[in-house]
């Protein structure tokens, strides 16, 4: 097996170019599509169904994560644990099983919980592509990225404010607006900024 983990291995230009990509288009779609856009999100937090699909990819991103060493594609993604390396082969079972168990105990704002599992996982390799990188640039994904985290807690935490916040961005054609070339703009600095400076790293 590899000594350095897939994350750690990750192009800081690919990343980059993921990144962009993805938040011209979500933000793109904001913009040309407002109201049903709009109306996923005011409904996204009581989609239960929808929250258990998201629920879903995260449980089998994190198994992957604490999968033992090998190497078949599903261990592609496991992480050394250091001196709870002796645990995996627990935490592959009690941990998602546990999870599934909230997943079914709590009925309010499920899919912003596990958006929020999601958003806190997914802020790894953003992290770890950017981590010691020359590119003063490079900050764009770290701040993108420890932006998702304080979100994603919130999401966790008190999914409520996710509903109250829909509510804010889509109490008004303009703020709305704004909200959506402002990230449109951040996805386009990526982009830019991964073209001409991240090639190489």
């Amino acid at each position: 097996m590899n000594s350095m983990h897939l994350y750690e291995r990750l192009p800081l230009f690919g990343t980059g170019i993921a990144l962009g990509v993805w938040l011209v288009v979500v933000h793109a779609l904001m913009l040309a599509k407002p109201a049903p856009v709009q109306g996923f999100l005011k409904k996204f937090p009581r989609d239960h169904q929808l929250g258990w699909v998201i629920l879903a990819v995260g449980l089998i991103w994190f198994w992957l994560l604490v999968a033992l060493p090998g190497k078949g594609i599903l261990n592609s993604l496991a992480m050394d644990l250091g001196e709870f390396n002796g645990v995996k082969k627990y935490l592959r079972y009690v941990v998602p099983l546990s999870i599934a168990a909230v997943g079914m105990a709590v009925k309010e704002f499920l899919s912003v919980r596990a958006l929020g599992l999601l958003g806190l996982m997914a802020a790894a390799p953003l992290l770890e592509a950017a981590f010691l990188k020359d590119p003063q640039s490079r900050l764009l994904i770290p701040i993108f990225a420890f932006a998702m985290v304080v979100a994603s807690l919130y999401c966790v935490g008190m999914p409520y404010l996710f509903r109250d916040a829909v509510t804010w961005a889509t109490a008004s054609p303009k703020r709305w607006r704004i909200l959506s070339l402002a990230g449109l703009g951040y996805g386009i600095a990526v982009l830019t900024c991964a073209f001409l400076f991240w090639k190489g790293y």
